[in-house]
Parts: C-alpha cells; structure tokens; sequence
C-alpha cells in the first residue's frame, strides 16, 4: 500500500501566524482514533483545535474520493486502506484503473468490482497486449505460415479502441 502522509497544523495556530505542526504517516496507527489522539495530544496547547491539514501526500484516488482535503479527514479512510491492502489486485493496479476511467464512484467495493471485471493484464506495450490477447483467443492460427505477416502495430491500434491502459496495465472498455 502506498503511503498517506499528513500535516497537521491548526487554523488557530496558522491565523496567528504559526505553521507549527508535524508530518504523520497514516501507516503507524491502527485506526482514525487512534491517529485523532495524537493530533490533539500534538495540539494539547489548544482547547479545541480545528485541525487543518496544511500538506498531504496521497494517491490521487483517496483525493477523488473525498476522503482528504485540507480541512478534513474521512473516518473511513483506515478502512478503505484495509479494503484495498486485502484485495486480490495490487493498489497500482486500482489507481490505473481509475486514471483510465475516471473514478466517479465513492464506494471502493464497487470500484474494485469493476478493475475485477475489466483488468487484463500488465504489458509493455498496446503491440505485446494485442498479440497475447488475439494469441489466447485463438484468433491467430498456431500453423499460420511463416510468410504471412500481422501488421501489428495496425491490429493494435484497432483492437485498442475497446481498451484503455494507465501505467502498462490494460482494462476493457465496459
């Protein structure tokens, strides 16, 4: 899983000229309690601080979820990172998914019922991807004769208009 690092400051402390705060990476606690209670123990000088995270550093899904702005932090957050950890697909493999798609959904079960239904594989180009799917298919005939030739580059390119790829990963149009 990847990192999610946060700044915590306070408005308080930022309107009166202060930036005084801490870097907390997400990753050493266990749940959103847990992580609040350090928060105000790091802000103990308040009496109730109104937390403000002046800097984080996350995958851009958890941003296009709603899970973290400067002002908030979702309560979900620990859990969604748990959903994700525990799935059967690395989180890059989630993440590429949504930068080909867009991610417009908020419930991360959904989302990866989607990568489960759409994900094909990690190629290093549309040329490899195209041939291994036509290949296992059985589209291309295992005694095709050594002087016939697929211009792969063009089969490629027709094929690809029902697939999108981010990142070498490839997922069907759906």
């Amino acid at each position: 899983m990847t990192n999610v690092n946060i700044y915590v400051g306070t408005y308080k402390k930022y309107n009166e000229g202060s930036i005084y705060g801490k870097w907390l990476n997400l990753e050493d606690y266990s749940s959103y309690e847990e992580l609040k209670k350090e928060m105000y123990n790091l802000h103990k000088d308040e009496q109730d601080p109104e937390f403000m995270f002046q800097d984080y550093e996350c995958p851009d899904l958890f941003k296009e979820m709603g899970l973290i702005s400067e002002s908030y932090i979702s309560d979900e957050i620990f859990e969604i990172m748990e959903i994700i950890e525990n799935c059967s697909y690395d989180f890059e493999v989630i993440e590429a998914y949504c930068n080909c798609v867009g991610c417009y959904e908020k419930d991360i079960y959904k989302i990866i019922e989607k990568v489960e239904e759409c994900y094909c594989g990690e190629y290093d180009n549309d040329v490899h991807f195209v041939s291994n799917l036509l290949e296992d298919c059985g589209d291309i005939p295992k005694n095709l004769p050594n002087y016939i030739h697929v211009d792969w580059e063009r089969t490629a390119w027709n094929i690809m208009l029902d697939y999108s790829t981010s990142d070498n990963h490839y997922f069907r149009n759906i």
